[in-house]
């Protein structure tokens, strides 16, 4: 018995050795294969997979989880429009077909709403409405939040936020692109940097959590995303030196669940993208200006980041420095990194990709494909395979002109297809364009520059901006609207990193009374070619909606909400509104009957007149001309200032505060590094007051008149300011 129970015992060892044995070799297997999937090189040298254009690289060693739901489908949006983008994809189609290129000669208004907020010069007007059960969800340029019956334009309740009048740390004029709708809560998010919860039905705060820190140069302007019990939400404020970031909250009670820092510190996946011998990294930028969209069924969000910090001056970050001008595909649920694509390597030329990410369904060579599709400031519209990041349609590296000194990228991304706006200045458009005068120095697109000027095309307005753009599954066209203008760049020296300060290194803006064009395209996805385009003689600056009632819809800075047939490019209808046409469209259905609305207040970058009004049609509609609906808030509902007794205010103080309020998104802080408006620094104009008043009275070139906005007290101030103050700093 003895002997017998040795040999069972030997067995059993045996046994044990042997599944080691096996597990051992089934482990090496797998890391073999996992070699060749990472590297894409066999260990007889053979390549086995070439890796796309641009960098995708996934987490070396790391399974991302995915929360999939495969059954949870998403539809287009419909009767109601509950998402910043009509639906999870960002599509911004609608099935409805009521209003058709055939009988839309017969839209008419049929309620016009004054909300009595967002219409002072430093605010812009570029929310999408949201409709749910009825009602009609908007926010203003100055954060004020309105519950609207969307059938008659009655409010139902208004919130104010109470935003610090004093924040000093707004690039580009104070704006908020929309709210979010889910678990019976409206979820928006403030300029400084909070994200609050209301009451769907009631307007009253639920709860109220602190992303990040005004003060340190962190905003928010996107509308955040509500999905699966999560709000998303990434904050901007890359000009002056922040670290990027996209989170998500818990929508019951406001806790953070997690967060991705979009630039990778030292040690982390891609953190040697970055110096090793600076701390760049923290304050490396890559903000998040848009709404992100998700796929259900893959449990991947993804959104677009900014720019690198120093903005326009890459000489202190050697290297690709990601994840700035990138898309990002995150797990859902935790935020793990899945996948990249970077359109732009180590940005010196603002070239941020601030338009929405689309993601779309389209059978290309016999196969369905999950498209992404990202409309860069560069120009291009960027295809890609959603699960992986790889290109759709071809993208090649390509090499373009070096400046060590800028620590320049060897090589850039370009899609193989057409650009939707000029990618570079000729001889001929400086002849046509900027005149005799003219004897800077011209390129294209990724010439570099250092302390001599240089005028490129697309500049910092872009391209595509934030106005995010549309897909039409009956076409299969994506509509993306540009800016075509002229910027100078020239490299001054950097200066020291100071928290809530702006950090550029470098001095661009647009070129002094050159025109600003722009361009509405229709571009077919599986090509990336052009199908149709129209040529504005201002920037296009609105957003886009496209329905299956063949339409596209766009907005122009002059007022005018404007409908193309979605398949030809013909023109079919325009009404004519009273202050700029800056944000997105939608359409909804109540009772049977398709409306249409858009908010028309203007905008400060675009240089439009603005207003307070949300606008709305329908078939029939029989609104009386001039007929207005006052939702204005309650003006117990809102803070009153305390004046400060004997306190005695100086012109230039008054100037200051102007300048701040009506100029500083155009021109920049200290007249310099604005969006659409020249260096008032090197500005002759600037030099002369009288002439800075008429200017700033009757505008000219992109410049609005202010003389029906401010007071002719306003108006000297700001030139005061301007000649003392501003204009001497060139010297």
């Amino acid at each position: 018995m003895k002997r017998e129970s040795s040999v069972w015992k030997q067995i059993f060892i045996g046994s044990i050795i042997t599944l080691v044995i096996i597990f051992g070799l089934y482990f090496l297997a797998h890391e073999d294969e996992k070699e060749v999937a990472d590297t894409g090189v066999s260990d007889t040298g053979e390549v086995t997979k070439v890796e796309p254009s641009g960098d995708t690289t996934k987490p070396e060693g790391k399974g991302v989880p995915s929360p999939a739901n495969p059954d949870e489908k998403v539809e287009y949006a419909s009767k109601e429009w509950t998402t910043y983008g009509g639906d999870y994809y960002n599509r911004r189609y609608s099935q409805l077909n009521q209003i058709t290129s055939e009988n839309i000669g017969e839209l008419k208004p049929t309620w016009v709403t004054s909300l009595g907020s967002g219409d002072q010069g430093k605010h812009s007007g570029e929310a999408t409405p949201l409709v749910v059960d009825g009602v009609m969800y908007i926010a203003t340029g100055a954060n004020d939040v309105f519950a609207i019956d969307a059938k008659t334009g009655e409010q139902v309740w208004a919130y104010h936020p109470d935003i610090p009048q004093d924040m000093d740390t707004v690039c580009c004029g104070w704006t908020t692109r929309g709210v979010a709708i889910g678990d019976g809560k409206v979820y928006v998010g403030l300029l400084d940097a909070r994200l609050i919860a209301l009451d769907q039905k009631t307007g009253e705060l639920v709860w109220e959590s602190k992303v990040a820190e005004w003060e340190e140069g962190f905003t928010i302007t996107s509308a955040p995303l509500y999905y699966n019990g999560k709000v998303y939400t990434g904050v901007a404020g890359g000009e002056y030196g922040i670290r990027g970031k996209m989170m998500a909250y818990d929508s019951e009670y406001g806790i953070e669940v997690w967060q991705f820092n979009t630039i990778p510190g030292p040690g982390d996946l891609h953190g040697d993208t970055w110096p090793a011998d600076n701390s760049a990294w923290k304050t490396g930028g890559a903000p998040v200006w848009n709404t992100p969209a998700v796929d259900p069924e893959l449990g991947y969000i993804y959104f677009a980041t900014g720019n690198a910090a120093p903005d326009v001056d890459g000489s202190n970050r050697e290297g690709d420095n990601l994840y700035n001008n990138s898309v990002l595909a995150l797990n859902a649920e935790n935020g793990d990194y899945v996948w990249h694509f970077q359109e732009v390597h180590h940005d010196i030329w603002d070239m941020d990709p601030a338009n929405p990410v689309i993601l779309y369904d389209v059978e290309m060579d016999g196969k369905m494909r999950k498209g992404l599709g990202q409309a860069g400031k560069t120009g291009w519209i960027y295809f890609l395979d959603r699960t992986d990041g790889t290109p759709l349609v071809g993208i090649e590296e390509k090499p373009v002109p070096q400046d060590d000194r800028q620590k320049t990228a060897a090589t850039q991304p370009f899609p193989i297809g057409d650009a939707f706006v000029p990618q570079g200045v000729t001889e001929e458009d400086v002849k046509k364009d900027l005149g005799p005068e003219f004897t800077g120095e011209i390129g294209d697109i990724f010439t570099p520059f250092w302390d001599v000027p240089i005028t490129l095309k697309p500049g910092t307005f872009g391209g595509a901006n934030w106005p995010p753009s549309a897909y039409n599954p009956d076409t299969e066209y994506y509509y993306v609207l540009g800016a075509d203008n002229y910027f100078s760049f020239e490299r001054r020296e950097l200066t020291e990193f100071q928290e809530g300060d702006m950090y550029l290194g470098s001095i661009f803006g647009p070129v002094l009374d050159a025109p600003a064009r722009g361009t509405v395209t229709a571009i077919d996805v599986k090509t990336n070619k052009i199908a149709w385009q129209h040529n504005w003689d201002s920037i296009a600056y609105s957003g886009v909606l496209t329905t299956a009632g063949n339409l596209v819809f766009v907005g122009h800075n002059d007022g005018r909400l404007i409908a193309y047939n979605a398949k030809t490019g013909d023109q079919v209808w325009e009404y004519m509104m009273d202050a700029g046409a800056n944000a997105p469209s939608v359409t909804y259905e109540i009772d049977g009957e398709q409306y249409l609305s858009i908010y028309a207040a203007g905008n400060s970058l675009a240089g439009s007149k603005h207003g307070d009004k949300i606008y709305t049609f329908k078939i029939g509609g029989t609104l009386p001309e001039g007929q207005v609906i006052d939702a204005s808030m309650k003006v117990e509902d809102k803070p009153k200032e305390e004046a400060t007794a004997g306190e005695t205010v100086s012109v230039a103080d008054v100037g200051l505060e102007e300048y701040r309020n009506s100029c500083i998104a155009c021109h920049g802080d200290q007249g310099a590094n604005g969006h659409n408006g020249p260096n008032l620094q090197n500005s002759k104009v600037a030099e002369n007051k009288q002439e800075t008043i008429d200017r700033i009275t009757n505008g000219g070139a992109s410049m609005p008149p202010f003389k029906d906005t401010l007071s002719a007290e306003e108006i000297d101030a700001i030139a005061e300011y301007v000649v003392t103050v501003i204009s001497p700093l060139g010297d």
